[in-house]
Order: C-alpha cells, then sequence, then structure tokens
C-alpha cells in the first residue's frame, strides 16, 4: 500500500500519495452527529481508491467528532462504491430519482469494526451481499385428500396459508407462526415438502419457498381469521384448486402430484439438476 496522507483544505481533504495529488473528498457536516462525504479520486484504481476513502472516514470520524458518515453514491460508480464498501461503509438503502441514476446510501459508524480486521470484513460482506426474500407455506391435506387454500381479501385468487419469514426468523417457525396470526391454529409441522424457487414477477423480486407438510386440525377446531387478509378458508378438490388458486399453487400442487418426493424445483420449468 501507498503512503497516502490527507491535508485539510476548507470543507475538503487532499488526498495526496507523496508528493502526487490523487484527488479530493469534500466534506458536509449535517448535524453534530453525521456527515456526508463525496470524492473525486480522478482515474486512481484499486486499493488506493479504497484506501484514500477509509483514510477520509477514520479523519472524519476522529478529528470532526461526529459518530456516522455517509455517502451517496451513484448506482452506476462501481469503482466508488466498492472502495465505500472496502472502507467499511455499510448499505443502507437507495435513493430513487426521476431524472439521473438513483443512489446507493451507504454509512459507518463511530463504533464499526475497522474494514482491515476479520469482524469488520465480514460485516462488509454480509452488508453487500444479496439477500433473497423467503416465504414459508403450509400444505394442509384432510384425510380425503382436499388442499387447505385460503381466500385473500388483497386478491382474487386463492393461496395456501403462510407468508413472508421475517428476518432472523426460521421458515419453519415462519409457517407456524403465520397460521397462528392467519387462522388461529397451532400447528404442527411433520417436515419440509418441498423447497420452490419463484422467478421475478410483475413488480416482486425472486424468492425461494419453503413448502411444509402441516398436520391437519381437527374440523371442529374454531378458527379466528386475520380480517385484514382472510377472508374465508376452503378445503379444495383439485378442480376447485384449478379453478380458484393462484397459477403458482396449481404448478406446485401439480409438480408434487408428478414427483411428490423431489425435494426442489423452479417454477416456471422443470427443474432436471445436472442431468
Amino acid at each position: 500500500m501507498a503512503d497516502l496522507t490527507l491535508r485539510p483544505d476548507g470543507d475538503s481533504l487532499e488526498v495526496h500519495a507523496g508528493s502526487t495529488v490523487l484527488g479530493t473528498v469534500s466534506v458536509r457536516r449535517d448535524d453534530t452527529r453525521t456527515a456526508t462525504l463525496s470524492w473525486d479520486l480522478g482515474g486512481t484504481e484499486e486499493p488506493l481508491r479504497s484506501q484514500a476513502v477509509n483514510l477520509a472516514v477514520t479523519y472524519v470520524l476522529g478529528e470532526l467528532g461526529v459518530t456516522r458518515v455517509q455517502a451517496l453514491i451513484d448506482e452506476d460508480a462501481v469503482a466508488d462504491r466498492r472502495a465505500a464498501a472496502r472502507a467499511g461503509m455499510r448499505r443502507d438503502g437507495m435513493l430513487r430519482h426521476v431524472e439521473g441514476p438513483d443512489q446507493e446510501l451507504l454509512s459507518r459508524l463511530a463504533d464499526d469494526p475497522q474494514p482491515q480486521t476479520r469482524e469488520g470484513f465480514v460485516a462488509m460482506l454480509n452488508a453487500a451481499l444479496p439477500k433473497k426474500r423467503a416465504i414459508a407455506q403450509a400444505l394442509v391435506c384432510d384425510p380425503e385428500g382436499r388442499v387447505l387454500l385460503c381466500e385473500l381479501t388483497y386478491k382474487r385468487e386463492w393461496d395456501l396459508p403462510g407468508g413472508v419469514v421475517d428476518p432472523g426468523e426460521s421458515p419453519a417457525d415462519a409457517v407456524v407462526r403465520e397460521l397462528r396470526e392467519e387462522l388461529g391454529v397451532d400447528a404442527r409441522v411433520r417436515g419440509l415438502r418441498t423447497v420452490n424457487w419463484l422467478p421475478p414477477w410483475s413488480a416482486w423480486d425472486d424468492a425461494v419457498l419453503f413448502v411444509f407438510d402441516v398436520e391437519p386440525w381437527d374440523p371442529e377446531t374454531p378458527l379466528v381469521l386475520q380480517p385484514t387478509e382472510i377472508a374465508g378458508v376452503h378445503w379444495c378438490e383439485r378442480d376447485l384448486v384449478r379453478e380458484r388458486a393462484t397459477a403458482a399453487t396449481i404448478e406446485l400442487l401439480d409438480s408434487l402430484d408428478d414427483d411428490p418426493a423431489d425435494s426442489y424445483r423452479e417454477a416456471g420449468h422443470v427443474f432436471r439438476g445436472n442431468a
């Protein structure tokens, strides 16, 4: 690594490598706790670019007494986004614009681990890696083989009970929670029936769907439906499933009929593994 230094110049920091000026980092004090950085490092390549940003972030946190340093980086500015991440700045979200590129908001806190440490490196990777949405649904069948479907308040089609897995929650715990919240039943999960990958659809990103085999409950058990989401529940023969269910649910149930032992599927086409 080159020996970089900073030279304060008003509201900016000049970045020097020996006698060469690599560029400048502008500093805007937003309030007593937060400062926003932006930089122009020209054609400086890695690892000098990351080293320069890290030096500026460390300086601002230490010398200005703020507890948070942030940067807004154009979505297509790959080199700047990589430099910010390697300087220990973690992704907070996206700032959307009608005109011009969207911007990624990244920040580093005063008590975050240094990026050169193992803890800092792991935190940087964890913040930068994609987070895929997970869904957990229950496949509940009565002794006649009818499937339980929920009539939903927010769409025309019926669907299997379940919902999105919360952060830090296991898919199995999620399906139990959803059945308790939506139907008022204490479900017993017998095992994982299959995993189904859902490609992007409409305005939704892709997701992984965990389908659990759930023990049916006593038909005399009174259900307490969540009124904001569930308009009714129905035990459905396959003809009714094909008439009322979502296309993804119809495809999933047909796939389970064709190959009940398959532990992994991909919606929209037949998954054949490496064959």
